[in-house]
């Protein structure tokens, strides 16, 4: 009877296969691609419709600074919540270092006027020299930033 020898040691190949691992990666870079703009808005309001938008790119950039102004009257500072009181210095700080002094109110259409008013004056106390309201186009719901 003879000895069978067996070379399967010298056959194991211990290269990794990262072809999944680039395929998994490229989805998970796709996906986080979509999501990020989405990720801009936080604070949900329903923005009032009007016919003649005009259109702000500006309001889109990341260092744009919007201020949001909820149904039930809290004022939003980015995603943050402000007191009233404090908005005109905070919009101060972050308006400091750039040369236009723009910034960008987002109203939901049910919120009471004044709330809004008493924001806008906030902001234009501390030297705000230029105020824009986004709203939606008529007919395109979900437009955002017209």
């Amino acid at each position: 009877m003879a000895l069978v020898n067996r070379d399967e040691g010298k056959k194991v190949n211990s290269n990794i296969n990262v072809t999944p691992m680039v395929d998994v990666m490229l989805v998970l870079l796709i996906i986080f691609m979509v999501i990020t703009p989405m990720l801009n808005n936080k604070v949900n309001v329903t923005l009032v419709n009007s016919k003649n938008a005009v259109a702000m790119e500006d309001a889109s950039k990341e260092d744009a600074v919007t201020i949001a102004v909820t149904r039930d009257g809290k004022v939003f500072l980015g995603q943050n919540q402000v007191a009233i009181d404090q908005l005109g210095s905070s919009v101060q700080d972050l308006l400091k270092d750039k040369p236009t002094k723009m910034v960008f109110f987002r109203a939901d259409a049910r919120a009471h006027y004044g709330g809004v008013e008493d924001a806008i004056d906030s902001v234009r106390t501390a030297g705000v020299e230029e105020v824009g309201l986004l709203t939606d186009q008529h007919g395109a719901p979900g437009a955002g930033g017209m």
